[in-house]
């Protein structure tokens, strides 16, 4: 085993292209309980670029190795009393770090150290490029649907931001279980496309009132449950969509993102419509979910999703490989609109165009 390996490094908050540097660093040693894990590959997330920049719940001690989320690789090895792994065994990694709970360790790196009730072996059917998303955005679809809101087979589930990662994954775990979808998107042309992904019906904003859509497709028994992902005002178009008594877990804020204004990062509610309609509205944050909830339950949730995805009732998106030194490019990738794959930093050479390489479990 090397004594040093490269990490991407933050020396300080501010713009991702200008803060990070290509280091070398000590491999870690891991500890009881632990793990040490040879990262083979691990997505960039828009969070992940948030945390740099100062703008998301939780700020990492300066300088930190980047990437807060997720990634896969193989167990190299185990510290003392840990059990239920092997070495050589290819596990994904839940880097989510917990709120409230301890640090942990960046994926953007070669080796890392993680706690064994955070990993999750995974079956040589499953890609890297798969297995390294397993934890962010599947996880928070399945969570939304079933365990914030659960959704029951022949309801309405209203989801803004359909055409998204997490908005996919949430039409394809409703059609699987017979949850029917109001999907709101912003785009025309977007509209066939979440059709043809399984969505029930669509809602485009730049020409249709949400409001009334609403209340034409789902009629007298109305709509009482919904998930956002934008916030502003149209997380408050679709509170006010739902019948007496609906609820909107919001779990991400796109309208918000780049703004400065205190007044962008509102969500203006009616009063009336809370209190006399009993309507609520509340947040779900990935990482305070891990802070709340037991290892077990975690574990548990995670594996049920990597059964879906390995069914294939979940398809997570493609990933475009990207070698660590690229660091540049695949940041302005990940920001890019419309790229259609998910940015991977790729540490192996055997890794193939999609990053679909490495799938036996040797």
């Amino acid at each position: 085993m090397p004594r040093s390996m490269r990490a991407l490094v933050a020396g300080r908050v501010g713009e991702p292209a200008d803060v990070l540097r290509l280091e070398s660093r000590p491999v870690p040693a891991p500890e009881a309980g632990q793990a040490l894990i040879r990262v083979k590959a691990t997505p960039i997330h828009a969070s992940d670029l948030h945390v740099l920049r100062g703008r998301y719940g939780f700020s990492p001690e300066f300088p930190a190795v980047g990437g807060h989320m997720e990634c896969v690789g193989r167990v190299e090895a185990l510290g003392p009393d840990t059990e239920g792994l092997r070495v050589g065994e290819r596990v994904a990694v839940a880097a989510v770090p917990a709120v409230p709970g301890p640090r942990v360790a960046g994926t953007w790196q070669e080796y890392l150290v993680a706690e064994a009730r955070r990993l999750l072996p995974v079956p040589g059917r499953l890609s890297d490029s798969s297995a390294c998303q397993l934890a962010v955005n599947p996880l928070t679809a399945l969570l939304l649907v079933t365990r914030e809101l659960d959704v029951q087979p022949g309801e309405w589930l209203v989801q803004t931001a359909a055409g998204s990662t997490v908005g996919r994954l949430v039409i394809q775990l409703a059609r699987h279980l017979g949850v029917r979808t109001i999907n709101v998107v912003r785009r025309r042309a977007a509209v066939e496309e979440i059709r043809a992904l399984g969505g029930d019906e669509v809602i485009c904003t730049e020409d249709e009132d949400l409001s009334q859509r609403v209340a034409e497709i789902a009629g007298s028994a109305g709509v009482r449950k919904a998930v956002d992902c934008v916030a502003g005002h149209v997380g408050a178009q679709v509170s006010q969509a739902l019948a007496p008594g609906g609820e909107v877990v919001v779990y991400g804020a796109l309208s918000t993102h780049r703004q400065t204004d205190p007044a962008a990062l509102t969500i203006p509610l009616s009063a009336r419509s809370v209190i006399y309609e009993t309507k609520a509205v509340r947040g779900f944050w990935l990482n305070r979910w891990f802070g709340t909830n037991s290892p077990t339950d975690a574990l548990r949730a995670l594996s049920e999703v990597r059964a879906l995805v390995a069914d294939g009732v979940l398809s997570i998106p493609r990933g475009e490989p990207f070698p660590l030194e690229r660091f540049t490019e695949a940041i302005s990738f990940a920001e890019a609109p419309a790229h259609g794959a998910k940015p991977l930093f790729v540490f192996d050479e055997d890794q193939d165009g999609d990053g679909a390489k490495g799938n036996d479990d040797r």
